[in-house]
This record gives C-alpha cells, sequence and structure tokens, in this order.
C-alpha cells in the first residue's frame, strides 16, 4: 500500500538536483554515497572480481571498494578511463597490457550532464558483464541522490527551523514591545525589559547601566560612569550610538547595545553569553529591543515628567493659596515649614530670616525645638553660602562632603540636604534647608521644585511685611513712634471686653505753645519725642501708649487700678522734669474704669481723664489729677 502510494503520488523533492552552489559539498557526497553503495552492493560478483571506484568528473578520486591500488597501472588506467568518458559523454573502456578499466557516467537528474564517474578496475579478462556495471552505476547513482535528499531535506528543516525560531522570536519580540509600551512608569518599564531580555536569552547574564538619576535597588541596574572609555565597551557603545562586542578568555561574548529614545541616549543594555550559545541573527532583534525599550524609557519618563508637572503645579497652587491667606509673616513660614515637609517627604526642615538691625539669621520656624528662635551669622554654615552666592543647594551626603559645619545636619542626623534663598527685591531675605538622614534622598527635579516654592513663599513673606509696614504706619505717629488714637480707642475696646478694669492716663506737656514760639518747632517735635520716649521706656510692653492730639499724649494700662496708675504717672511726671531738654513739665489726668460700672466707654474713660487733666492745669500744672468715675 505504501509502495503503490509512493508510485501514484510522486516524492515532492523527487526533481530536486545539486546545484553550482552546492558543488563544494560533492566530494563529500559522492564519498558519503559510495560507502553507503557498498553496504548495499556487498552480494555483487563483481566486488569480488575486481575494484570499483568513484571519481570527481574533473578526475579526483573519492572513495575505492578495497584499500591502495594493487600498483600505479591501476591509478593510470583508472583516470584514464574518466578521462575518455567525459570526452565521450558516455562510458569507456580503457586497458593495459594487465588491467582494464570501465568508466561508466553518473549523472544528473535535470540536465544529463556528468557529475561523477563511478570506475571498476579488473585483470584482464575478467568475465564482468557491461550490464552489471550499468546496474551497478545506477545504483550508486540512487544512493548519491539518496544522501544528497537526505541533506537536502535537513537543510531545509534547518532552514524551517531557523525561519521558526525566527518567527518565534519576532513574535516574542512583539509581544516584549507591546508590554513595554504598555508600562507608564519608568520602574515597570525596565523590569518589563530585563524580564524580556532574560527570557529571550535564558543562557545569558543581563545588565542595564542608566545615565538617569535612577535608583531601584535592583541589582542588575547599574549607573553609567566613564572612568576608560577605550577599553569599556558600555562606554563605547553609549558615546558612540551602536552595538560594541567584545569576548573573554574563556569564549564568553559580551554585547552592549545604547538604549536610545527618539531625543537623547538614556543607557546601555549589556548581555553576557556563554560560549557557542549566541547567534550572529540575532544581533538586529537585540538593538531592536534597546531601541524599543529607549522609546519606551523616553515615553514612561516624559509620562512622570508631566504628571509630576502637573502634581508640581498643583501643589504650587494650593500652597500659595494658602500662603496669601495670611498676613502674618510668623504664620507664613510655619506653614511653609509643614507644606515643605510633606512635600519632600523630608524628616526635618528649617526656616531662618534675616533680621536687618542685628544682621543675624533667626529661625522663625523649624519641626526640630533645639533650633527655635536661634541665631546665626551670615557667615555659618549653609546659611552664609546661599547668602554669599544668593544660589540655591544640593548636598548628597554631607558626611562625606562636609564643605561647611552645620549645626542642624550635625544634631538631626541629616546626611541629605535641598536649601534655597528667599529674595524679597533681589536681597536674601531668608532661607530654607530641608533635610533627609538617608544620604542622595534629594532629587534633582526636588531641588528645582523648592526653588520654585522659595519663590511664592518670598511673595507671601513680601506681602506680610508689606501689610505689617503699611498697618504700622496706619496705627503709628510719625513723629513720636506711639500709636495713633484710633488704634488705642479700638485697644481699649477690646480689652474691656476681656478685662475686669483697666486704667487711663493723660499726659499734656505745660506751656508748650511757650517752647514752640522760643525755641522754634523743631525743638518743639524734639521735646514731644523725648516725652514719648520717656512714656515707651516706663510702661509695660502690654500697655499702649498714643499720641493724643497736639502736645497730649495718652497711656491704657490693662489690668491696673487707679492707685497704681497714679504711681506710674508720677514716674513719667518726675522722669520728663529730670529728662528733658530743653526742661519741660507735664500734668497728668487719669480715670479707671470697673466692670461694675454702669457705663463701661471709652468716651466716658476718656472724658473723666480729660476732666482731671483740666483740674490739674488750674491747680499750677506738674501735678496730677484722678477723674472721678462715679
Amino acid at each position: 500500500m505504501v509502495n503503490e502510494w509512493m508510485v501514484e503520488q510522486p516524492i515532492w523533492f523527487a526533481n530536486e538536483d545539486i546545484h553550482e552552489a552546492d558543488e563544494p559539498y560533492l566530494p563529500n557526497l559522492l564519498a558519503e554515497s559510495f560507502s553507503s553503495w557498498k553496504r548495499e552492493a556487498g552480494d555483487l560478483s563483481s566486488l569480488r572480481a575486481g575494484q570499483y571506484r568513484v571519481y570527481t568528473k574533473d578526475g579526483r578520486w573519492q572513495g575505492a571498494t578495497r584499500g591502495e591500488a594493487e600498483d600505479e597501472e591501476v591509478d593510470v588506467v583508472a583516470a584514464a578511463a574518466v578521462e575518455s568518458a567525459m570526452k565521450l559523454d558516455d562510458a569507456s573502456v580503457v586497458s593495459t597490457a594487465q588491467w582494464d578499466a570501465t568508466a561508466i557516467p553518473i549523472r544528473r537528474r535535470r540536465d544529463r550532464s556528468i557529475l561523477a564517474m563511478l570506475v571498476f578496475c579488473a585483470r584482464r579478462g575478467t568475465p564482468v558483464t557491461r550490464n552489471e556495471l550499468e546496474s551497478a552505476a545506477l545504483h550508486y547513482r540512487s544512493c548519491f541522490y539518496r544522501s544528497f535528499e537526505h541533506v537536502f531535506v535537513r537543510d531545509l528543516l534547518l532552514q524551517q527551523e531557523r525561519t521558526d525560531k525566527e518567527a518565534d522570536r519576532r513574535e516574542a519580540l512583539f509581544l516584549a514591545a507591546k508590554r513595554l509600551y504598555d508600562q507608564t512608569d519608568v520602574t515597570s518599564v525596565l523590569t518589563e525589559m530585563l524580564y524580556s531580555l532574560e527570557t529571550l536569552y535564558p543562557n545569558s547574564e543581563v545588565h542595564l547601566y542608566l545615565s538617569q538619576d535612577y535608583v531601584d535597588g535592583d541589582p542588575r541596574i547599574k549607573p553609567l560612569m566613564f572612568k576608560n572609555t577605550a577599553h569599556d565597551i558600555v562606554a563605547k557603545a553609549f558615546l558612540g550610538g551602536k552595538p560594541a562586542m567584545e569576548f573573554e578568555r574563556d569564549g564568553t561574548m559580551r554585547l552592549a547595545v545604547p538604549m536610545t529614545g527618539k531625543q537623547a541616549a538614556y543607557g546601555v543594555l549589556c548581555i553576557l553569553v556563554e560560549r557557542g550559545k549566541w547567534d550572529e541573527s540575532d544581533l538586529p532583534a537585540f538593538q531592536l529591543l534597546g531601541d524599543t525599550a529607549g522609546t519606551a524609557f523616553e515615553n514612561a519618563k516624559l509620562y512622570e515628567q508631566s504628571n509630576l508637572l502637573i502634581n508640581e503645579l498643583r501643589l504650587i497652587n494650593e500652597m500659595t493659596k494658602r500662603l496669601n491667606q495670611s498676613l502674618r509673616v510668623k504664620e507664613i513660614f510655619q506653614f511653609a515649614t509643614n507644606e515643605l515637609l510633606t512635600i519632600f517627604e523630608a524628616d526635618y526642615c528649617c526656616v531662618l530670616q534675616l533680621d536687618k538691625p542685628t544682621n543675624r539669621f533667626i529661625v522663625k520656624s523649624s519641626n526640630v525645638p533645639a533650633m527655635a528662635s536661634e541665631q546665626f551669622s551670615p557667615e555659618y554654615g549653609f546659611c552664609g553660602i546661599i547668602y554669599r552666592t544668593k544660589e540655591p543647594l544640593i548636598i548628597s551626603d554631607y558626611w562625606n562632603t562636609r564643605v561647611v559645619t552645620s549645626k542642624l545636619m550635625d544634631n538631626t542626623g541629616s546626611r541629605s540636604l535641598i536649601a534655597t534663598p528667599i529674595f524679597v527685591d533681589g536681597e536674601v531675605v531668608g532661607v530654607i534647608l530641608v533635610t533627609h538622614k538617608v544620604p542622595n534622598f534629594f532629587s534633582y527635579d526636588n531641588y528645582k521644585l523648592l526653588q520654585v516654592m522659595s519663590t511664592h513663599i518670598g511673595l507671601a513673606f513680601t506681602n506680610a511685611s508689606l501689610h505689617a509696614e503699611v498697618r504700622r504706619m496706619v496705627i503709628t505717629d510719625n513723629l513720636t513712634g506711639l500709636h495713633a488714637r484710633h488704634y488705642l480707642d479700638e485697644q481699649i475696646q477690646s480689652r474691656q471686653r476681656k478685662d475686669s478694669f483697666g486704667s487711663l492716663i493723660l499726659v499734656d506737656i505745660d506751656y508748650f505753645k511757650r517752647v514752640n514760639d522760643t525755641y522754634g518747632h523743631q525743638v518743639g517735635d524734639r521735646i514731644l519725642i523725648q516725652v514719648s520716649n520717656i512714656i515707651s521706656s516706663t510702661i509695660r510692653q502690654g500697655d499702649i501708649a498714643a499720641r493724643w492730639g497736639g502736645e497730649e499724649l495718652a497711656v491704657y494700662l490693662p489690668g491696673i487700678r487707679t492707685d497704681q496708675a497714679l504711681r506710674i504717672a508720677e514716674r513719667i511726671r518726675a522722669q520728663v522734669a529730670e529728662e528733658t531738654d530743653p526742661s519741660v513739665t507735664v500734668s497728668c489726668g487719669v480715670s479707671e474704669w470697673t466692670f461694675d460700672n454702669e457705663k463701661i466707654s471709652v468716651e466716658s474713660l476718656f472724658y473723666r481723664a480729660d476732666m482731671a487733666l483740666y483740674e490739674a492745669k488750674h491747680k499750677g500744672r506738674n501735678c496730677i489729677m484722678v477723674g472721678d468715675h462715679h
């Protein structure tokens, strides 16, 4: 049944033939098929009667049925028979005195041209028929083509295997590329890429050298450093933008391929493959994977950066909004400290303000209790560097690069630092220090973000300072430095809602018009300032002194009764008489209020003090009178 099928259905490669390109393989095929023929033709009588040989068409001997020929005469007669048959393009017999040699052509399938010669050599008169020799030649030809077909099929199978392998590789690369492009964060891209490489090249060791400040903890990911670029294939691949390869003594192949995106090269893929495990045809695929990984890495990086920018803008917007809600400098610095600790996931933060009168940096806000209200010279530590250079600062590891001594870094055990100046009108008015105990904690992006945020903190500080200055100007008398009358009114009303009692002193400079007329208004102003300074130095920090109008001054004493108010008024009166130049005196009127009064109002308090002052004037001046509070 099988034989019938084979007859009816010709084998698809039955008409395949050896081509010019296959000529180098012909000698081996002839020898191999001759060995096969000898095994199958063992019963031929001619094998016992003489010697069979196979030759290429140009007369090269490829095999014989016995060992070396009996003598040189056989070699000569066999070669002559081959030459004759080639000329005749047909079988030929050449004889000598002792030997006959019959050469029978072995022809190709397609064009019937001669591809080899089967030669039979025997003593003269050996009884071997031509039919037997031609049958032997046909048998040999079938053995030859069987061997050829085995090689042909084997090559086809190898080619198919290579094609299948290439198809599998392309499929694997396509899937790897798809998985890479599906990732939107850098860590996932790198993890997927390393996984794909190890899957595609299981008998290898894979490393990735990155130029970015990327830290993941994966031992396969290493920083890209250039030490010996002439002999370092990783550096060559990165700088040259093309693959670099080297072989180690044990035969291990090391290949480095740049990981390139559309905008730049980001790193180098490096693979170590054992001897014999690398196929040159794998190089394009490996390069393709490097390019794919580079583009995917670039996309993920851009995606991360866009998200980071969006997040940064949101943070800046929220922080600016919150900063602008406050007009108190201390609150702004405290809020900034808390926000910066959260945003940068920092361990410590310290905000310092430059106090111009003392020319010292004062800690205004910090989460380090020991640093509260600390003061430093503008030459000290990192504040000094920032103050001199007007530039921000990033320190990766304070312990290894101790450029200056820092109390904040030493007291907290911090190793990483980002710091920036706070500017107002181009001048450094403060410094922000943000630290962490872990080295290399802050990225360059953190460093840049802090600079942007310091600008907004500086603007909020400017607004608060301007507001404070405007408010100071509104509530302060420009000449005396005492509070304005309306501020005094507001404060008394406020204290009357909280306190149980308080006192008011009205102070009037005696004969002030005479002073102005005698010495001039400049001296008059000087006298007013002297009296105001005496009042300010006499009262407590919580007491409120104001210019009531003209040469009249007022002092409100929260939580003070009449008897204590009289002592304070007396001190003022006595010091004015002793310390003014030119010497003047003052008259004082004192009034008090208590919670028991039927009418508790600022107006009534001032009215009673004013009446008492009027009485003091009529009693000869330079004295103190108390107003009736009933």
